[in-house]
């Protein structure tokens, strides 16, 4: 037997890390078990399925990697096969017409409720004569489709839970379209399931209380049911359901903010899974010769993004600056920083250094240039950020003036680290008094990157603009 996977968003709204974080699981599995990944789009909701929404999602796996054997299949363009089966269940009695109204229906809730019942649809419509359906029909009344559900338990097996009980009494005869031609999730999905050969549902544990209703269209169409895999639910830093309608956000926000595809998949993988031993960091590749689907964890799983950072930092440091540079180059939601690099009159080497620079501090890739951007736009500071320990300004300004005479007498060729620290490390013996002042000086901040490789950068004319400007400052 093939194993056959699925992930199947509704496109209501921007891919986040928990449908990432399903559809990964489900390639993983796939590409384990040589298996197919279909990739299909339920997008039967015609008032919140947006193209936009389908096209982050396509993106999105696309940026990540995660790539897809067969689809994108859209249930939209599917139709005529759920009025197929509608119309088998409507035939065999095992679904029915219900013309009940929301005020009527709400008023059955209101007394069951009253009576200590659990709220339930009273099969008043099954009642129905079929010349009675026709007639309603006829006048244009309105109507939904309801499963007939027997009034017993159901068991079905979990993969990580292992058996699951459901009392159907309390579930009733629900819903499962809204015409002929307008299928509800609980229909299309398992009729997609079963006609594509899905033999795994691999899926959020929010989906469990789904389940139940998608196993009694298999067992009225007498199906045989795929093995339902529930993953751990996935929590939000605060605790709560992280959710797209709760304002989660998208795989292409954090791709825009600079993270890298690596850095969010190893993160990703272990909301519900690790690797043997103490194992952190772990490609793409590993993952799949590693992974065992036996081996998920049940347990809810709260997001870290500081652990997210972390794992984005080292991916960072990983890549070479020529790679960094062509990523920028080629990615239009960089565009704000290829605009920066493009106005200056760096050459691609100096760039690589700057970037080289900025790697040390920054989680992302946009942070490279955020805390090295003294090199790309004009800056001041307030004076009192060149002090240093107990000296006075006016010792400060002898520091500056200092480093500015011995500077100039050094020859443009020679601007390098060596000389320049060999130079400053012999103008006083506090280090700190000729150092710190001299990196205000060349950055306006607090923090940076070390004064020495800054000149190199910046070549002798600038970097000694910069210091006479301090100075002035001081004046």
């Amino acid at each position: 037997m093939i194993t056959k996977v699925r992930f199947a968003p509704s496109p209501t709204g921007y891919l986040h890390l928990g449908g990432a974080r399903t559809a990964l699981f489900n390639y993983i599995y796939a590409k384990k078990t040589k298996g197919q990944f279909i990739l299909r789009i339920e997008d039967t909701d015609k008032k919140r399925s947006k193209v936009e929404f389908v096209n982050d999602i396509l993106e999105s796996l696309r940026w990540l990697n995660i790539n897809w054997d067969e689809g994108p299949i859209f249930q939209s363009e599917r139709i005529s096969l759920y009025q197929k089966i509608i119309d088998q269940l409507l035939k065999e009695g095992k679904a029915y017409y219900c013309f009940c109204s929301k005020e009527e229906l709400e008023q059955k809730k209101i007394f069951q409720i009253s009576q200590g019942l659990t709220p339930r649809y009273d099969r008043t419509c099954l009642k129905l004569s079929k010349e009675e359906i026709n007639k309603k029909i006829s006048q244009n009344i309105p109507y939904v489709i309801r499963l007939r559900v027997p009034d017993q338990v159901l068991i079905f097996k979990d993969f990580l839970r292992g058996e699951i009980k459901f009392d159907l009494s309390l579930i009733g005869d629900f819903v499962i379209a809204k015409s002929l031609t307008e299928p509800l999730f609980h229909l299309s999905t398992p009729i997609d399931d079963y006609y594509q050969g899905i033999t795994h549902i691999i899926r959020g544990a929010e989906h469990i209380s789904n389940t139940p209703k998608q196993i009694m269209i298999y067992k009225q169409m007498n199906w045989k049911l795929p093995i339902y895999v529930h993953i751990p639910l996935l929590l939000n830093e605060g605790g709560g359901k992280l959710s797209k309608r709760k304002g989660a956000k998208s795989i292409l926000e954090y791709k825009k903010e600079g993270h890298l595809p690596e850095a969010i998949i190893n993160f990703l993988i272990l909301l519900g899974w690790h690797p043997e031993g103490e194992q952190e960091i772990i490609s793409l590749e590993e993952i799949i010769q590693q992974f065992e689907l036996e081996k998920l964890e049940v347990r809810p799983c709260a997001l870290n993004l500081k652990k997210l950072s972390w794992l984005n930092r080292i991916y960072l440091r990983k890549k070479l600056s020529q790679e960094i540079l062509k990523i920028i180059n080629s990615d239009e939601y960089f565009s704000d920083i290829k605009e920066i690099i493009k106005n200056t009159n760096y050459n691609d080497e100096q760039i690589n250094k700057i970037i080289e620079l900025g790697k040390e501090r920054a989680n992302t890739i946009k942070e490279i240039f955020s805390s090295v951007n003294f090199f790309f736009k004009e800056f001041d500071f307030d004076v009192s950020l060149l002090k240093w320990k107990d000296y006075s300004l006016d010792e400060i300004k002898v520091s500056l003036e200092t480093t500015l005479k011995n500077l100039s007498l050094l020859e443009d060729e020679k601007f390098k680290a060596g000389y320049l620290k060999n130079i400053l490390d012999n103008l006083h013996n506090d280090k700190g008094y000729i150092y710190w002042p001299l990196r205000v000086a060349l950055t306006g901040l607090q923090y940076s990157p070390p004064p020495i490789e800054i000149m190199e950068i910046l070549g002798k004319e600038k970097t000694l603009k910069l210091i006479e400007k301090a100075i002035n400052k001081l004046s």
